[in-house]
């Protein structure tokens, strides 16, 4: 099996996350799988955007200037509201733009819908690379988006309507859209995703409100849990990642992911746990350590969105 090598949002390090432009730059360099978040919006259409309500950091109003404080949500604006906003640009000196000064600024981005990357990947003519979508639903704050159960329907509904099932896998935190994904579209991949960090731990509880009632307490390890769960694929934060977990899970069949990890060094160490793929904010980081490792690379499919 060829490494997976995942461009986190598009190739958010180098252009605007979750654009047309950021999936064509991506693209255009050779990856793998695509890496995106989804949200719906109050007329149904499913978008691309990895934060439920319009993040201040990348988005300017319709009077070209950033917005303030956390916009509005995405299931209060229809698809055309959603689009007098741009996004191809981070706002300067914030926590954001300081961690990714070789992004490139494509003014007037606007936040896709996820069939028009599906049309992006087409008019590429690449017939190989495939599509990781997240469901961005947090059961700390159900009121932010659709229940979990009607947003993986939705998903599901557009991704067969493109006639993308085989080239896509379905991934989240909250695991209850998982286990919808996998009663009711078999044909689509389910991924899942962990973290066990201050900021995040979707998995401690007993039972944590993401996991969709399976608990650490009887299974004993994240990979047994993920079995448990019907799960194939394992996608962990790489800081929690170490060389037993990784042969645990690939013992009890699972394939293991890695986000993400962009320093080059954790690139290379992350690589050497036999992960097999990794999640990237640099693709173009990953490529060069996998030339360096004698790994085929992904095909370079450029485009114009």
């Amino acid at each position: 099996m060829a490494f997976d090598l995942q461009g986190h949002r598009g190739a958010r390090g180098l252009a605007p996350e979750n654009t047309l432009v950021g999936f064509a730059t991506t693209l255009g360099l050779g990856v793998t799988t695509l890496e995106l978040d989804t949200g719906i919006t109050r007329d149904g259409v499913v978008v691309v955007s990895h934060d439920p309500a319009l993040n201040p950091m990348i988005t300017r109003g319709p009077d070209g200037q950033f917005l303030r404080e956390r916009g509005p949500r995405l299931r209060d604006l229809s698809f055309d509201e959603l689009q007098r906003y741009d996004v191809g640009r981070l706002q300067p000196d914030t926590r954001y733009a300081n961690t990714y000064p070789d992004q490139q600024a494509m003014d007037g981005a606007r936040i896709p819908r996820l069939a028009d990357v599906f049309a992006l990947v087409r008019k590429s003519g690449n017939t190989t690379v495939r599509l990781s979508i997240e469901t961005k639903v947090d059961p700390r704050d159900p009121e932010r988006t659709l229940p979990p159960e009607d947003f993986a329907r939705r998903l599901i509904a557009e991704i067969r309507a493109a006639g993308m099932a085989g080239r896509s896998t379905i991934q989240s935190f909250d695991w209850r859209t998982l286990q919808v994904v996998q009663r009711e579209a078999p044909e689509i991949g389910t991924v899942y995703l962990t973290a066990r960090q201050r900021w995040l731990d979707n998995v401690a509880g007993d039972p944590s409100p993401w996991t969709a009632g399976f608990r650490l307490a009887e299974h004993g390890s994240v990979p047994k849990m993920v079995h448990a769960a019907g799960g194939r694929i394992w996608s962990s934060y790489f800081g929690d990642l170490d060389a037993a977990q990784v042969q645990a899970a690939k013992a009890l069949g699972l394939t293991v992911l890695a986000w993400t990890v962009n320093a080059p060094a954790d690139i290379a160490r992350i690589m050497d746990l036999g992960v097999d793929g990794i999640i990237s904010d640099r693709p173009d980081l990953v490529r060069a350590e996998m030339a360096g490792r004698g790994l085929a690379l992904p095909a370079a499919t450029p485009v114009v969105p």
